[in-house]
């Protein structure tokens, strides 16, 4: 009789675990789910294609090998997606997110439309993470050396559009670097920014190195470019191909607290990458599981192999904690903020 009712016993208690929010056995919580993974994009762009690349391998590395499918939200650079991770999804481990770094730049910097809380959210780290942008003047110009480049009144700077990613770049470089009087040029495409510097209308721009080396190597091999100074995310991550790391960094011509700090702020909104988030609330069970399954497979060669063939770029990981941390480390002082904003927009660079 005392066998039986012990099984008895152990069977009921079984149950009762099983009905308490948050329990769940490792290889038993996700098994026959659907996860669904919202996407803050049009599908097609590189971003998901990176995700593309990444989902058979969450799939295999998460306990009880789920399904996930993937849905597209676009709007507001991220906005409407991140609101919905934030705000709608339940917090169960099996709705989660991907978007772009304007995730983390439009809290900080109060963009409209923004109605989650960076510091609530659960990251779970990011496949690219690293970058460089390069500041480089056109050769005819003769400005080869700092002082030329600083002398030089109204240099000419092209890029897509007020706010772009090469527009920030460029009037951070002009800044930090103090040219004299810079004019901002907008309204191409990066293409035609190149052809716009060949035929005379600009004199300088901001670029990606590799992007350079790809699509601008005759500029280089020609030597129609002066480059000037470097962006490194994260800092101390220098550029392999020998034109490039040899460039002083731009933080090392900073001059003041303020200065190094907007540099801190620039470098986090871009070293965050691309986010993967879990809603606020999401069992610390689950998160632990999530993160794993992420680490194992930002570790994974074929995962690794995957990336570089769908986005034709190598995979630069940012691990979840790592990635958390950062986050929490951006300057919130709103003197720094006000400041990055006119940076930013397409008034005057201020006073340095």
């Amino acid at each position: 009789m005392q066998p039986i009712i012990s099984s008895t016993i152990v069977v009921t208690l079984c149950v009762l675990l099983s009905s308490v929010p948050g329990f769940s056995q490792s290889t038993q919580y996700f098994q026959g789910k659907t996860i669904v993974l919202v996407q803050g994009r049009e599908p097609g762009g590189t971003g998901a294609l990176r995700v593309q690349a990444a989902i058979p391998y969450l799939k295999k590395y998460l306990p009880g090998e789920p399904i996930i499918v993937a849905q597209f939200m676009p709007g507001g650079g991220g906005r409407k997606a991140a609101n919905y991770i934030a705000r709608n999804a339940k917090p169960d481990g099996l709705t989660l997110g991907n978007v772009g770094s304007g995730l983390v730049a439009n809290a900080v910097l109060g963009a409209t439309g923004v109605e989650y809380d960076i510091d609530k959210l659960i990251y779970l780290g990011a496949s690219n993470s690293t970058a460089q942008y390069v500041f480089g003047s056109m050769a005819r110009l003769g400005l080869d050396n700092l002082e030329k480049l600083r002398a030089h009144p109204g240099l000419r700077i092209g890029a897509q559009t007020v706010g772009h990613d090469i527009y920030i770049n460029g009037r951070l470089f002009a800044w930090i670097l103090g040219l004299k009087d810079p004019r901002f040029v907008t309204g191409f495409s990066g293409p035609e920014l190149d052809i716009a510097m060949d035929r005379g209308e600009l004199d300088a721009r901001a670029n990606i190195p590799d992007t350079i080396l790809q699509r601008n190597a005759d500029q280089l091999e020609n030597k129609r470019l002066n480059f000037h100074a470097i962006i490194q995310i994260p800092k101390d991550d220098r550029h392999p191909h020998p034109l490039f790391n040899k460039l002083p960094e731009l933080e090392s011509f900073a001059k003041s607290e303020r200065e190094h700090r907007i540099m801190t702020m620039f470098r986090t909104f871009r070293l965050v990458g691309s986010p993967y988030i879990l809603p606020p609330g999401t069992p610390a069970e689950v998160v632990a599981q999530w993160r794993e399954a992420m680490r194992k497979t930002f570790r994974d060669p074929a995962f690794l192999k995957d990336f570089k063939r769908l986005s034709a770029d190598d995979a630069t990981p940012l691990l979840p904690e790592a990635q958390e941390k950062a986050i929490k480390d951006i300057p919130r002082n709103p003197d720094i903020i006000g400041l990055f904003k006119k940076i930013a927009g397409n008034e005057p660079l201020p006073p340095r």
